[in-house]
């Protein structure tokens, strides 16, 4: 008998969890993390979480990415913090689409994306009475219909950045000199546009029959060192071969700006367009807004940038960078200058800082300072730079090697060339 007593007891300590044998003790990793105290950097926390924050939300189409992360968080690009999903798919998210849910997590602090399936979200009975459900069947002939795939919202708009991702827009000196170009217009017209005609050379029948325009830019020169980092080809259009020959007949299908005789074409590509998570560089970037994209010295929201940092530099397709507005200089007299004032009034054709008159040095000699007192001195001459106030954030989305393309995602303030970016 008592051994089977002994028997029952050990089967039932057997069952028991650890954690209750323990009374409450903590864990050795429970230890750990109490001796570490301080919250990770590379976690979020509750005060990350936007203010409204929904506890769930159906994505629809026209979403992006970039959207849907300021949904649930203050600063978008600390979306792969809390998403669950590998790394892998985190750098190509192609698995949220139209339909599909979002969760948060409150507790855990994490994303989920629930059932919701890809291409739209299941639904349910509609319900009503059979009398009704077979009032409202339609019959259809049986017939071919064509209708696009369901496809992956984009991380930020796709046909603002449309143009910049299909052609490298950087070339080297001269790099457009053996390119086709449009020789003639329509009723020798000054300027074309969508719907007109235009004439081209150099044009084969094996080159293709969809082109794009461009025009050669200025020389983009590193603000801060002077270097000559490439030459911007201008976007112009699109156009489309109506007939072979020569010249090349060409039909203008899209137009940003009116093209001219001597812009230089080149055979127009199939892009995707990629998706990417918003992140912050892991390591400190600095740079400067070197151009814009329609030759504005003063822009904001959804204008694409080029920024003087690229590959050698460290930037990614996908880093998000804060922008910031550079302080000026002032002197003792009140007299100010901004840093890159060419830029703001020349729109970036003049890229030479303004230099500042220096004043006058003060000659009165201090008071005395009493015995046992320490005097802080104001200061009475040079000049003193204030601080660079952040106006904004800037998407990269293509990255060459000297520079990089960069979409503002926000503005809080008038952005301008020679503004700084850098790691937020």
């Amino acid at each position: 008998m008592r051994k089977t007593i002994i028997t029952l007891v050990v089967a039932l300590a057997s069952l028991v969890p650890g954690g209750v044998l323990a009374d409450g003790m903590p864990s050795s990793s429970e230890k750990t993390a109490g001796k570490e105290g301080a919250p990770s950097p590379s976690r979020v926390t509750e005060a990350d979480l936007a203010a409204d924050a929904p506890s769930e939300y159906t994505v629809v189409k026209g979403d992006t990415l970039w959207g849907i992360a300021g949904k649930f968080l203050k600063d978008p690009w600390k979306w792969p913090l809390i998403w669950q999903m590998n790394q892998e798919q985190i750098k190509n998210p192609n698995l949220i689409y139209p339909g599909d849910i979002i969760r948060l997590d409150r507790e855990a602090l994490k994303l989920s994306l629930a059932a919701g399936g890809a291409g739209g979200a299941s639904g349910g009975a509609s319900g009503g009475s059979s009398a009704e459900a077979v009032a409202n069947v339609v019959r259809l002939d049986p017939r071919v219909r064509i209708e696009p795939l369901q496809s992956a919202i984009p991380t930020i708009p796709g046909s603002v950045i449309g143009p910049f991702l299909s052609q490298p827009l950087i070339v080297e000196s001269g790099g457009l000199d053996t390119a086709p170009s449009i020789i003639a217009t329509e009723e020798s017209r000054v300027v074309v546009g969508a719907g007109d005609t235009a004439y081209a050379d150099r044009i084969g029948t094996d080159d293709g029959v969809n082109w794009q325009v461009f025009r050669p830019g200025s020389a983009l020169k590193d603000p801060e060192s002077g270097e000559i980092l490439g030459y911007e080809a201008k976007y112009v259009g699109d156009a489309r071969v109506r007939r072979f020959g020569n010249p090349t007949t060409l039909e203008i299908l899209k137009s940003r700006q009116e093209v001219n005789r001597g812009d230089r074409l080149a055979p127009a590509r199939e892009t995707a367009f990629p998706t990417y998570v918003p992140r912050a560089p892991d390591k400190p970037i600095k740079g400067a807004i070197m151009s814009v994209d329609g030759g504005v010295s003063e822009f904001g929201q959804f204008q694409v940038v080029t920024i003087n940092r690229g590959a050698r530099d460290g930037v990614e397709v996908g880093h998000v960078l804060a922008s910031y507005r550079r302080g000026a200089v002032v002197g003792s007299s009140g007299r100010t200058s901004d840093f890159f004032s060419g830029s703001r009034l020349f729109g970036g054709m003049d890229m030479k800082p303004v230099p500042v008159v220096p004043d006058p040095p003060n000659t009165a000699a201090p008071p005395p300072a009493e015995p046992g007192k320490v005097v802080a001195m104001a200061q009475t001459s040079g000049q003193v730079k204030l601080p660079d106030e952040r106006n904004g954030l800037v998407f990269v989305f293509r990255v060459f090697d000297k520079l990089s393309y960069a979409l503002v995602m926000r503005s809080t303030r008038p952005i301008y060339i020679g503004d700084v970016v850098q790691t937020p």
